[in-house]
């Protein structure tokens, strides 16, 4: 049997997870666009441990790390969520959803994520 890279394999599931929230309407909620966007990578409690995020490298942020918090401010880590890691010098498999998500989406998912704060 014929093993694809592990490339190919990680572009093909970003490429469904792009592309099922737009079959279903995603909660307008920050817990419901985090669960809809965010949680495959960064998992359930945001500790970077969704289904993708173990294929990941480097690993996903964890959300519930004080360092996380300490390190960067509400600015960067909305530039993060609507321009994608890339865009701060972070990784590129940080997806940008600026296209998808509009600034309140984008500021309740904020919201949502500091719910994991030194959790």
């Amino acid at each position: 049997m014929t093993r694809l890279p592990l490339s190919v394999s990680l572009m093909v599931l970003f490429g469904l997870v792009v592309l099922l929230p737009a079959t279903g309407r995603a909660a307008d909620d920050g817990a419901g666009l985090y669960k809809t966007y965010c949680v495959t990578c960064h998992g359930e409690t945001g500790k970077g441990d969704g289904v993708a995020g173990a294929a990941l490298n480097p690993k996903p942020a964890d959300l519930s790390k004080e360092e996380f918090w300490k390190s960067r401010d509400d600015a960067a880590i909305k530039k993060v969520i609507k321009e994608g890691g890339a865009a701060v010098g972070k990784s590129p498999l940080m997806v940008a959803w600026g296209a998808v998500l509009d600034d309140a989406k984008i500021e309740a998912v904020l919201k949502h994520l500091k719910t994991f704060k030194g959790k």
